[in-house]
């Protein structure tokens, strides 16, 4: 189990995130305001497991046709999808570092403006 309280940096600020739920495979760990929320979840099954870990922002926002202001969110999710055997720690672990060495800004501008 990680350790809780969780610290994920956004835009230099240290945001603490507390242990709210927890069962065998899952936990969710959310920041006092409730903005954001860390969701890490395990699923295993037909021999192969599925490791995630989501974040989710949540920000009040106004509406342009309206201009009544609402709560909207977005999440960012990494997913490990590998089978029960056959890959170590250190080969799972270099693919993810190869990965993100990869999502430089230049590349999520990309990604977030529908390039494939």
């Amino acid at each position: 189990m990680f350790t809780d309280p969780q610290s994920i940096t956004i835009s230099g600020v240290a945001k603490s995130l507390v242990r709210v739920s927890s069962t065998g495979t899952s936990s969710v760990y959310r920041t006092a305001d409730g903005l954001y929320e860390l969701a890490i979840s395990h699923t295993i099954a037909k021999g192969r497991v599925r490791t995630m870990a989501k974040l989710t922002a949540k920000a009040i926002v106004p509406d342009p046709l309206t201009s009544v202001n609402d709560y909207e969110t977005f999440q960012t999710y990494l997913v490990t999808d590998r089978p029960e055997v056959g890959f170590s720690d250190a080969t799972i672990d270099a693919q993810w570092a190869g990965l993100k060495t990869w999502l430089t800004t230049a590349i999520n501008t990309k990604l977030y403006s529908l390039e494939s």
